[in-house]
């Protein structure tokens, strides 16, 4: 059974930085893709960013290029989310996700889930 762990959340003022982290654990092999998706107060949970396990390939969504990166530790099966220059609209519920798949930003790709992390960004 695989479990995803998020920690590093909290409340930060724009303009501010966060780091948030994920430890995986319970299996032996990589995922292919694992990635970060967030979700606001009364909308859906969208795509954030992803990274290809063996590569390192990076994919980020439009609203957070320039801004957030992703990386990930293969040896310790960690996998990290750099927000910097964070805006009120970057408020939501972080979540990690893994998969042994071909499409990092699809949501339904995602076969494990860690339980979320909140991030809250004020004025």
């Amino acid at each position: 059974q695989v479990q995803l762990v998020e920690s590093g959340g909290g409340l930060v003022q724009a303009g501010g930085s966060l780091r948030l982290s994920c430890r995986a654990s319970g299996r032996t092999f990589s995922f292919d893709y694992m990635g970060w998706f967030r979700q606001a107060p009364g909308k859906e949970r969208e795509f954030v960013a992803a990274i290809r396990w063996s590569t390192g390939t990076i994919y980020l969504s439009d609203p957070v290029k320039g801004r957030f990166t992703i990386s990930r530790d293969n040896a310790k099966n960690t996998l990290w989310l750099q927000m910097n220059s964070l805006k009120l609209e970057d408020t939501a519920v972080y979540y990690c996700a893994a998969q042994y798949g071909s499409r990092p930003k699809m949501k339904s790709e995602y076969e494990y889930w860690g339980q979320g992390t909140q991030v809250t960004v004020s004025s």
